[in-house]
């Protein structure tokens, strides 16, 4: 059965790798590019499903190693999948749990079966092979899936990153044969690891290809790395992909990391920066990030940004927020999560625009000035 997954470009910019197109998935249509908000648990924290879509998510990121051990796989299911257990019906992306056995997970052993880990929530062992995560996802039900791969750190040499690609691309083709035997609709994508070293991208890559995959990942950056090399290793990684298919940077999300990568030909993000960066007292805006904390927005009675159209910058005052933040009070993570996240779906519409227009390159170097020489 074939992916019903549909990848259509609209626009390219003639001075950068910049691209708009439209995905059409099972549960609806996604502009490129997108910013996919982070549903670890099955919740965007903070936020209401209702909320994101007036946000103008189109698609949202579930966790397979959170859903994993909590509520388990089964319940997901018998809720109908994820989409409906929590409320979103949009489409919806599931990684594969492998950056979190790698990250957090205790007592992680790695063998060419798997990962056997004990459990962080309740030290309990658990087996994730390339079979278990896809057969998860599929219980989870979302549009997109992802590959089980092998994430090594940022510092890890030659050697280890070499290991890592070889098993990713062992497990990628487990990942594909037992996804093509339960002849599920959801569309696997594969990930491309090879940390820094331009020479393991391009095997990987090439041998990822041979599973003709409805769209491909750019996995193993910003795990430690320097931030100038991850940009560099970027500038090689994506052209590598194919160009009809989809191209997902993972993980990766500051606005202007959005911003440059959007110039490499990345057309899907992910990343917990808006929502986890607004509990702790950061929102973003054209003119810079501002944290909220400071002494200097104590009687600042403006909004957070003066164009934006969310619920918080219409509503309340910087001085509020400040206020709500040094009670502690939970409302402030809300607010702030809800501007933020609305900053990331109106920066993608911008750049969609500006594709669109022919001058992404002239558009993302007004950006980029405006927003890296603003005050925290």
């Amino acid at each position: 059965m074939k992916p019903a997954l549909a990848f259509r470009i609209e626009a390219r910019d003639p001075r950068t790798a910049a691209r708009t197109g439209r995905l059409r998935l099972l549960r609806g249509e996604v502009r490129t590019p997108a910013f996919m908000p982070v549903g670890t648990a099955g919740a965007v924290k903070g936020v209401l499903p209702a909320q994101l879509r007036g946000l103008g998510a189109e698609i949202v990121l579930g966790n397979t190693y959170h859903l994993l051990l909590r509520p388990g796989p089964d319940v997901v299911r018998a809720a109908g999948g994820l989409p409906a257990f929590m409320g979103w019906h949009g489409p919806m992306l599931t990684d594969s749990g492998g950056f979190q056995v790698f990250s957090l997970a205790q007592v992680r052993r790695i063998t060419e079966e798997g990962v056997r880990f004990r459990s962080h929530v309740d030290g309990r062992e658990v087996m994730l092979s390339p079979e278990r995560s896809i057969e998860v996802q599929h219980a989870l039900g979302a549009d997109i899936i992802m590959a089980f791969d092998e994430c090594p750190p940022g510092q890890a040499g030659r050697a280890e990153v070499r290991r890592a690609v070889e098993r990713t691309l062992a497990w990628a083709e487990r990942c594909v044969r037992v996804h093509r035997r339960a002849g599920s609709e959801q569309a696997l994508f594969g990930i491309q690891q090879g940390g820094t070293d331009p020479a393991l991208r391009r095997q990987c890559t090439e041998r990822l290809l041979e599973l003709d995959l409805p769209g491909y990942a750019v996995g193993g950056l910003a795990v430690g790395e320097e931030r100038a090399a991850t940009f560099e290793t970027l500038a090689v990684a994506a052209p590598l992909l194919p160009a009809d298919r989809p191209r997902y940077l993972m993980g990766l999300g500051k606005p202007d990391d959005l911003v440059e990568a959007i110039g490499l030909g990345i057309d899907l993000f992910d990343c917990v920066v808006p929502t986890r960066n607004a509990r702790n007292a950061t929102a973003y805006t054209a003119a810079g990030r501002l944290n909220l904390r400071n002494a200097r927005f104590r009687t600042d009675w403006g909004p957070l940004e003066e164009d934006c159209d969310c619920h918080a910058c219409q509503s309340v005052s910087r001085a509020y927020l400040r206020h709500l933040l040094l009670v502690g009070e939970p409302l402030a993570g809300t607010l702030i999560s809800i501007h933020n996240l609305r900053f990331y779906m109106r920066l993608c519409a911008a750049a969609r625009a500006a594709i669109a227009q022919g001058c992404y390159a002239e558009w993302a170097g007004r950006f980029l000035e405006r927003f890296r020489g603003g005050q925290s």
